[in-house]
């Protein structure tokens, strides 16, 4: 409902003689514009007006009416409050704010106010992309990131910085960092978001805003300046931390602490009083992580394809890990892998400790496969969102830890990784675990209001409640069977819904004779069904009511036990933390190493160093489908690309055919650099790797046509933003450069390129091309090599070996490839016959395409039109270098003229 219609119903209220339930629906909408209102009435949600239309067409379900308002019913709609989470899931993701009102007493307390009174309501919570919780409605394999982002300029002239604050509301990590514009949109994508706040001025850019949904496909919120003002921020965090020392905050920069002050302003006004479980704020040291941009992670496929499916991206393919809290880490480590060289050596080091010992490493994840993600229960037992399974999943991690802590007992040679995972698994708080242990039931329902998920014997008074609730059902059992035998009707059944409570209920015939026998007092009619009539007693009425009364009073204990159990696990909360962090970690490790074992990928070399050396190197993602098809085997290949100097990284240029495989080629050394550097094995024989400061991958053709940019003018950008970032320390891997223009204005700017990656970035670079020309710069400039994909020549057929080694191709078999995707055969004789021309300099004569009997190809020089021999003739005898600037001018003219007076003459003939 839109807000003028909204204000217009709020204003008139009482002129338009809504009703008071509609009346508190209308006000609560008008405070909570933009958001679809989830109006709760009993066992429902309920949307009206627009509301209702939206979520009946974005939902599916049926639009109805209650009510009339000028005159014209008010449309409705609404879902059960035990189906809400996936109705919300769904709104979730097409991208709607859900505003939830819920009751806040019990409709009973609304009728001791009169006859016309309604139940108090408001809204409790505002569902937003990034703050959501639930299990339903998030991915268990993914981070929920919120994130807000301020632009900061210390004077009018001072280059501008950016401050960044993202949280996980459902995991309670928080972290904050400040860059450069030209680190911008990397840091975006890397911390990849599915909600941005920033401030409205910020948002009304264009530049960046059309820079942030190009790259993310996140939420967009704009909010008021103030809302990320930092001196804001103190009063902020000392409200949510209760912090008495300041160190924590003023260690954090004036950007970050904008951003931190709205992210924080955010939370609590999506979450209302409730204060969520959030982390100190925790600096990303950004500094120490490689920088890839949004092209290059797209072009690699890290977390998920280029049409956006996890399945095929390269953590698919190595994804081993067997809890949610390892596979949210192992994302993390491949979208942020480290250039700090002992985080990389103490991650190699645990992979290949667990490589070596298969035993151990398989008990690791048998025990592993029963920790539940107590991050996210964590989080929901702080906003009091918690249900009794989150409680067990503390019990069962706690289980893990203390099992985990045991095995590895047994070793003294654990590297340091494992060792941090050893003291954290035997600092888990064993008291905690007896006492879940001996509070919860082995079955468990999910939501807390249900009850029964106190075990018996864990608390007396509860325990003695439950008895006399016992002992009032079989009070009714009694009392269906005394009715029986009264009546003599042995259909008679006593049942109970949540509307009428405990009835007896038997047929119509039945309940006609019932209505006239006057059994015991009078049996007193409540409802009439097609199938039943049902009926109450004084005496039922009465046991119906003591039931409910010993009920309410069993929920309440089990509720207080619930909310003393929640108290005692918050306050081992950071101990859970660390303990949450260890069981990442050794999940992570024991994954990789267990894909190490059964893929045989090798344990790299990393060093401070330039050295980028792979043998037998293989691209994971292509392979393992080589596999699935039951393929050729993948071929492997070597890739060195160190120093020769020790100064300064080679650059290699490859030709080859296309489909031969310089492509994947190109990806599986960036990709080998990558896993490296997360801490993984590689898919080779053996790798030494110097360390990477920033990856760039330039491979594959796309557009942007909603910007206006062409396949040549993205590709444009990518180069000149990959030329403006790269060092001396990085890796830059190109793919055709400049096809997306013409022949000469291409192989132009690909020269240029390769010269400056050469002469100014001075990085280690892979240069695939089919401009064969640029294969002269090995003999011009130091550290260019060349390189080809070797091809297979037989009576006409070509076989891509698919094999790359020294050396420089002669052709570039496109014509080939065009025959294998199964061009017509005339398109092929004529593009053959065009061919065989070009390369030997003879101009190309008009001639349609038609038939296969009308084409021919040329052969000899008698095939050439009048007077083109003459110009061969001239150009054969030219020695380019030999001649001066003005013979050479001179020469061009000659030429030129012998071609006029050609075309003349065929003018006069025509």
């Amino acid at each position: 409902m839109a807000v003028t219609e909204t204000k217009l119903y709020a204003d008139k209220t009482k002129e338009i003689g809504l009703t008071p339930v509609m009346q508190q629906y209308v006000e609560l909408k008008s405070a909570n514009p933009g958001s679809l209102l989830f109006f709760r009435m009993g066992d429902f949600y309920e949307l009206f007006f627009d509301d209702a239309k939206d979520a009946s067409r974005a939902l599916g379900i049926v639009l109805t009416s209650r009510g009339k308002y000028l005159g014209k019913e008010i449309p409705m709609c609404g879902v059960p409050v035990s189906r809400a989470d996936e109705y919300l899931n769904r709104l979730i993701q097409m991208g709607h704010i859900v505003a939830v009102v819920e009751q806040l007493e019990d409709p009973e307390e609304a009728r001791k106010r009169g006859a016309k009174a309604i139940v108090k309501r408001d809204v409790v919570r505002l569902i937003t992309p990034g703050t959501i919780t639930e299990d339903i409605l998030l991915d268990a394999g993914r981070a929920n990131y919120l994130l807000s982002i301020v632009r900061w300029n210390v004077s009018v002239n001072a280059v501008a910085t950016y401050g960044l604050a993202w949280v996980d509301l459902s995991t309670g990590i928080f972290r904050v960092s400040e860059v450069g514009a030209d680190r911008l949109m990397s840091e975006l994508v890397r911390v990849d978001p599915v909600e941005i706040i920033l401030p409205d001025y910020l948002f009304e850019d264009q530049k960046y805003q059309q820079g942030i949904i190009q790259h993310i496909k996140a939420s967009i919120v704009p909010l008021p300046a103030k809302m990320f003002s930092s001196s804001d921020v103190k009063q902020r965090l000392i409200h949510w931390y209760g912090l008495e020392n300041q160190q924590e905050i003023n260690s954090l920069t004036f950007a970050e602490q904008a951003a931190v002050s709205g992210v924080l302003a955010y939370v609590e006004r999506t979450q209302f009083d409730t204060k969520a479980r959030l982390e100190i704020p925790k600096r990303d040291q950004y500094e120490k992580i490689m920088l890839m941009d949004a092209f290059t992670r797209s072009s690699l496929e890290l977390v998920k394809t280029q049409s956006g499916e996890r399945i095929g991206s390269l953590v698919n393919i190595i994804d081993r890990t067997v809890t949610s809290l390892g596979r949210r880490l192992l994302v993390e480590r491949l979208s942020s892998p480290s250039t700090d060289l002992t985080t990389i050596q103490n991650r190699l080091d645990s992979v290949s400790r667990l490589y070596g010992d298969r035993d151990l490493c398989d008990a690791l994840r048998d025990m592993l496969r029963d920790a539940p993600d107590i991050l996210r229960s964590l989080s929901r037992l702080g906003l009091d969102r918690a249900g009794p399974r989150d409680l067990a999943a503390i019990r069962d991690s706690l289980d893990v830890a203390k099992r985990t802590a045991a095995l590895l007992d047994q070793f003294s040679d654990l590297p340091n990784e494992m060792r941090m995972v050893h003291m954290a698994c035997n600092s888990a708080p064993e008291g905690l675990y007896d006492t879940l242990k001996s509070a919860l039931c082995s079955t468990l329902p999910q939501h807390k209001r249900d009850g029964g998920f106190i075990a018996e014997g864990y608390n007396e008074v509860l325990d003695k409640n439950r008895e006399l609730s016992s002992d009032f059902h079989r009070h009714i059992v009694s009392l269906e069977h005394k009715y029986i035998t009264a009546t003599s009707i042995k259909s008679l059944k006593i049942r109970r819904n949540n509307i009428l409570g405990f009835f007896i209920e038997v047929s119509p015939q039945q309940g006609e004779k019932l209505l006239a026998a006057q059994v015991f007092g009078n049996f007193i009619h409540r409802q009439s069904l097609v199938s039943a009539m049902r009926f109450t007693t004084e005496e039922l009425f009465k046991l119906d009511s003591q039931i409910n009364i010993a009920r309410e009073q069993v929920l309440a204990q089990e509720l207080e036990l619930f909310g003393e159990l929640s108290v005692k696990v918050l306050l081992e909360e950071n101990s859970m933390r660390l303990l949450a962090e260890a069981l990442a970690t050794i999940d992570v490790s024991a994954g990789l190493a267990n894909l190490a074992c059964t893929e045989l990928w090798c344990q790299p070399v990393v060093e401070d160093s330039l050295v980028l050396k792979i043998e037998s190197g293989r691209h994971p993602i292509v392979e393992k489908s080589l596999k699935v098809a039951n393929d050729n085997p993948f071929i492997a290949n070597n890739c060195d690309i160190s120093p020769v100097d020790d100064v300064y990284g080679r650059l290699i240029i490859l030709t080859g055919p296309n489909m031969g495989g310089k492509s994947t080629w190109l990806r599986q050394n960036a990709l080998i650099v990558l896993l490296a550097q997360m801490g993984s094995f590689v898919p080779a024989a053996s790798a030494t790797i110097g360390i990477v400061d920033r990856l760039f991958s330039r491979v594959g053709a796309t557009d942007d046509l909603s910007r206006g940019c062409s396949t040549f003018m993205l590709e444009m950008l990518e180069t000149s933003a990959i030329l403006r970032q790269a060092t001396s320390k990085s890796l830059v891997v190109f793919d055709e450069i400049g096809r997306g223009t013409s022949t000469f204005d291409g192989l132009a700017i690909a020269w240029g390129v390769v010269e400056y990656l050469i002469e100014v970035s001075q990085c280690r670079a892979i240069f695939a091309t089919h401009y064969h020309e640029l294969t002269i710069l090995s003999d011009q400039l130091p550290r260019v090599e060349n390189h080809t994909v070797k091809v297979k020549e037989w009576k006409n057929e070509v076989t891509f070996l698919r094999e790359v080694v020294p050396g420089i191709a002669s052709r570039s078999y496109g014509i080939h490839v065009a025959q294998f995707a199964g061009l017509p055969d005339v398109v092929i004789k004529r593009a053959q016959g065009i061919l065989k021309m070009l390369e030997t300099s003879r101009p190309v004569p008009l001639q349609v395409c038609a038939k296969d009997e009308d084409m021919e190809e040329v052969n000899s020089a008698d095939d050439l039109p009048d007077g083109c021999l003459q110009v061969i003739e001239n150009l054969e005898s030219i020695v380019p270098d030999t001649l001066t600037p003005r013979e050479a001018l001179e020469s061009l003219y000659f030429l030129k003229s012998l071609l006029n007076h050609r075309v003349a003459a065929q003018d006069n003939l025509n």
